[in-house]
């Protein structure tokens, strides 16, 4: 089938034995072709979600094939090729409140007072999409605690980019995820940090938190809603992948998301209690190894995604950030700053985030696990600063 039509290349997407083939064709496909090529190989080794005559759906952070928005998925390799920089991710927070008290947050220094309206939301994703973002993210806090969630669901152009939602499961009722569905929300993330309920409750500071997932995820699943299982791997929980997936696989789940624990927020003293270059080979291979198998839900390990031998660190490069308080970041995982949406055009702060130098160049891996990256910009943080910090502040 032709996913991407245009005068100077066409892109042709095709099933063999289960497994997706791109092929080029047109005046750019000899530019395309290493791009192309990498796709093939990600597609080899990796299964999609489903796959029937006119639709391919790879992953929850994908665009399904063929379509519009999938369009701008290829521009946005192109444009990678021709050194363009496009921030193929939008994740904004749409609020800091949220009724667990997790252990490892990330956002737990976000202060929003006052938080972003709906008019500023849809205003920055319009803005993301401007630039070229395919994928909108929304996150928290718990999303679920905006009562205009679904209207901001509803709001995001479907032509240009697909809707999903961060969300620990509470709030996400059987009604709340058939109004999310009829908005046009492509994918819900219901974060899991143990596949045991005790252990889920004593990390998420809550009794009740694991019930509150299960049942989002019943929710999301009841209402065709894509159920992506987001778990923070960290060296207490790495040795229960199988447990996490068996869990997954039972709730008829679509995809396990892998993301690594960060040393920032509540965890910002926890440098030594991050997983290693051993873990993250270990993910690799627990990611190739369920996906050779076309039963059960695939796994995306972005500590291996995000890594040397795929497309290394996506923060300030392909991913841009912006808090509940409308301070712009790299990730949501860095608390360094380059501007305020409420001050600031978003393409004016990607364009400054581009220049500097901790940005202005690719990296291997996440720089958040980058030792010399921490000592330069994260431990020179004043313990008095504001987070996030303006790292404009800080050099150029």
């Amino acid at each position: 089938m032709r996913v991407y039509d245009k005068s100077v290349i066409k892109v042709n997407a095709s099933a063999e034995n289960g497994k997706v083939v791109l092929d080029a064709e047109g005046a750019m496909a000899p530019i395309a072709k290493p791009i192309i090529k990498r796709i093939n190989k990600i597609f080899q080794e990796e299964k999609p979600i489903s796959v029937d005559d006119d639709k391919i759906i790879f992953s929850t952070w994908v665009p399904p094939i063929p379509g519009e928005v999938f369009d701008r998925v290829i521009s946005a390799e192109v444009g990678s090729i021709l050194r363009k920089r496009i921030p193929d991710q939008l994740s904004i927070g749409i609020t800091a409140h949220c009724p667990n008290n997790c252990i490892h947050c990330g956002a737990s220094d976000i202060i929003a007072d006052p938080e972003l309206s709906f008019e500023e939301i849809n205003h920055t994703i319009d803005q993301s999409l401007d630039l070229g973002a395919y994928l909108i993210s929304f996150d928290g806090g718990e999303t679920m605690l905006r009562n205009d969630l679904v209207d901001m669901v509803a709001r995001v152009d479907k032509t240009r980019a697909i809707a999903t939602c961060f969300t620990s499961g509470f709030g996400l009722t059987e009604q709340r995820a058939q109004d999310l569905k009829a908005a046009g929300l492509y994918a819900a993330r219901i974060s899991i940090d143990s596949p045991f309920e005790k252990e889920h409750d004593r990390v998420r500071g809550r009794d009740g938190a694991y019930r509150d997932a299960i049942n989002g995820i019943k929710n999301a699943r009841a209402a065709d809603i894509l159920a992506d299982m987001f778990v923070v791997v960290s060296p207490d929980n790495i040795d229960d992948l199988e447990d996490f997936y068996n869990l997954a696989v039972e709730m008829d789940m679509q995809e396990m998301s892998i993301y690594e624990i960060i040393a920032v927020g509540r965890w910002l003293d926890h440098e030594d209690e991050v997983i290693n270059q051993k873990d993250v080979s270990r993910l690799e291979k627990f990611q190739k190894g369920k996906n050779t198998n076309p039963d059960g839900p695939r796994v995306t390990a972005f500590p291996y995604f995000m890594g040397p031998d795929q497309f290394g660190c996506f923060a300030g490069r392909r991913w841009i950030h912006v808090t509940s308080a409308g301070d712009v970041l790299p990730c949501a995982y860095t608390p360094l700053s380059f501007g305020n949406i409420r001050e600031d055009n978003l393409g004016d702060v990607w364009k400054r985030m581009g220049k500097h130098i901790a940005y202005k160049s690719s990296a291997d891996y996440c720089m958040m696990r980058n030792p010399e990256f921490r000592n330069k910009y994260i431990h020179t943080i004043p313990d008095d600063a504001q987070l996030p910090y303006r790292l404009d502040l800080i050099d150029r």
